[in-house]
């Protein structure tokens, strides 16, 4: 049976502000996913979409009130510990930022933009492999295998397909929503197991 210890004021932190980025960058992959989609499933693919995104950013909120109650009573070396994980978290975050940014203007660059999201998927996938040994949370490994592995599958579906009387983006609609589920598995992961630890 998994011992959870019980974090402390930094680590609950530093897991609403996780919270509160799978519920952003969730809702992103979701837009691309619905707009993708050409208005298929509306609107209960965007009532659904708003629902999860506000259930997680309920989350997100409320580990940030239970951390501002948290005594603040750290060792200097636990804070040390936790500044220093954090400004390793803003690096590897500034660096998959910068990735993103370069494969932008060489997919406009070379008139392949087609292949943006599915690379990008990529991108967010390989950054979740520091992450997990840097927070020592080894469901972020699959996590990030999951979007690596929905980004190259994503490169073989074709740009375009007819559902029915609907044209897609078929790309668009698999590698948003299968991102998107990814993100907000991760958060609702993130949210419970800082809650169970709390509990201790």
């Amino acid at each position: 049976m998994e011992h959870l210890v019980k974090p402390p004021k930094a680590a609950v932190f530093g897991a609403a502000n996780g919270v509160m980025f799978m519920t952003f960058f969730g809702a992103l992959w979701s837009a691309i996913g619905i707009i993708g989609s050409n208005k298929l499933g509306a609107p209960w693919l965007l009532v659904l979409s708003g629902i999860v995104t506000l259930t997680l950013l309920i989350g997100a909120i409320s580990l940030f009130g239970k951390a501002r109650n948290m005594n603040n009573v750290t060792a200097e070396k636990e804070r040390e510990k936790w500044n220093k994980i954090n400004r390793k978290f803003g690096m590897i975050f500034s660096l998959e930022g910068l990735a993103i940014l370069i494969a932008s203007v060489l997919c406009n660059l070379f008139d392949h933009f087609e292949v943006f999201f599915p690379i990008m998927a990529i991108i967010v996938g390989i950054h979740f492999f520091p992450l997990a040994r840097l927070f020592r949370q080894n469901f972020y490994y699959g996590t990030g295998i999951v979007l690596s592995i929905l980004g190259i599958i994503s490169l073989f579906i074709p740009l375009n397909t007819t559902f029915g009387d609907v044209s897609l983006i078929a790309r668009s609609t698999f590698i948003g929503f299968g991102s998107a589920l990814t993100l907000w598995v991760t958060g609702i992961r993130i949210w419970i197991t800082t809650l169970k630890q709390l509990k201790n």
